[in-house]
């Protein structure tokens, strides 16, 4: 029996005449014409003021911190349920992450404890827009507002998502998101920034090019170029940009599809939501989402593991997701949670994720697998 992998990353069929076309071109280092492609469709496609690629959404989070100087001692607002990097970005600049609970319907931080964690020490929050499906950004940014601090917003599941309208990664001073290759959009590996503070883009590229104002160098606005600031080396190369453009030419007609694969999937399960079996996710009437997480949440009853095994002798290859951060040994020694996160705790224990991905026509068999192991 053929097994339905998880994940099977997504070829439009132009990413290799492009990587053709950046060699012939002469210039495989990074910040070349495709780099300006990807740069200028993220800029007209989301509304943010700056884009810059980088080599992942993790470098983009690592610029963040440096971007609003975060220093030792300073403290940033987070769900504990999300991809470690979201922590580490800030942690490698001496900041404790503080660890918020999330919301039973979206997974998302709740934003209702927010308050109760800012100190004289809080400097951001950093919301994670979890599945693409977005956190109730009017409350975040008012409380950001009040508070006199930065919002980064960790996006990097939210291509082509929204809050009422507008892109996420663009409502916050700063945005990131990923381009791995279990994204609806993917260059294998990859991310950008979203500049959304004019303040922030002059030194937003020199941190990208090693703390260096190369990119002034290259628009002929100084006649050298010299170390001015601290920073790495961001950039991805052309051949990922390259890559990368292919499939944000097609994004929306991907974000479609996946779309209408999340929906067969919802429409499915609805029967063994009202028998008390799962929960369906939950999109808020203010959220579009991409569509790209399908999971549920087993009912208590319901051995993960134990179906994970089940699945995986029906060739069904499915997974769980995060495990909590404050509950990590480093999560732990760098962190600080205040009270229980019940409802994180409670929910990394029991969400499954399904196997989601362009041109899978094994989706009745992922649903009838689950209906016969769960019933």
């Amino acid at each position: 029996m053929k097994t339905i992998p998880f994940n099977k990353p997504y070829l439009t069929g132009h990413e290799f005449e492009h990587i053709r076309d950046a060699h012939k071109q002469g210039q495989l280092a990074g910040d070349g014409s495709f780099t300006k492609l990807c740069h200028a469709w993220l800029e007209e496609n989301t509304g943010c003021r700056k884009a810059l690629l980088t080599h992942s959404c993790t470098a983009a989070l690592e610029m963040s911190a440096m971007l609003i100087d975060i220093n030792p001692g300073d403290e940033i607002i987070m769900p504990s349920y999300t991809f470690v990097s979201t922590a580490n970005a800030f942690a490698l600049r001496g900041a404790i992450p503080v660890f918020a609970d999330i919301r039973p319907d979206t997974l998302n931080i709740d934003e209702n404890l927010i308050e109760s964690l800012i100190t004289p020490r809080t400097k951001a929050i950093v919301p994670v827009h979890y599945a693409g499906v977005s956190c109730e950004m009017d409350e975040i940014l008012e409380i950001a507002k009040k508070n006199g601090l930065f919002v980064i917003e960790d996006s990097a599941q939210g291509i082509c998502s929204s809050f009422k309208g507008t892109a996420l990664g663009t409502m916050g001073q700063i945005g990131c998101l990923s381009f791995h290759e279990t994204k609806n959009i993917h260059s294998g590996e990859g991310g950008a920034i979203l500049i959304n503070d004019s303040s922030l883009i002059e030194r937003a590229e020199i941190i990208r090019e090693k703390g260096t104002d190369r990119s002034r160098f290259f628009r002929g606005q100084v006649d050298k170029y010299t170390w001015i600031d601290l920073g790495s080396s961001y950039l991805p190369g052309e051949l990922i940009a390259a890559f990368l453009y292919a499939q944000l030419e097609e994004s929306y007609e991907i974000t479609e599809r996946r779309l209408k694969s999340w929906g067969k999937y919802h429409k499915a399960f609805k029967e063994l939501e009202r028998c008390g079996k799962l929960m369906r996710p939950v999109v808020p009437s203010y959220a579009n989402s991409n569509g790209h997480i399908y999971y549920i949440i087993l009912d208590e009853t319901i051995n993960r593991d134990a179906l994970i095994e089940k699945l995986k002798l029906k060739g069904i290859d499915t997974v769980f997701h995060y495990q909590p951060l404050h509950l990590s040994p480093t999560g732990k020694k760098l962190g600080q949670t205040k009270g229980n996160l019940p409802v994180t705790e409670d929910i990394s224990r029991r969400i499954l994720r399904l196997p989601l991905w362009i041109g899978m026509d094994e989706q009745q068999r992922v649903m009838e697998g689950i209906a016969e192991v769960i019933m």
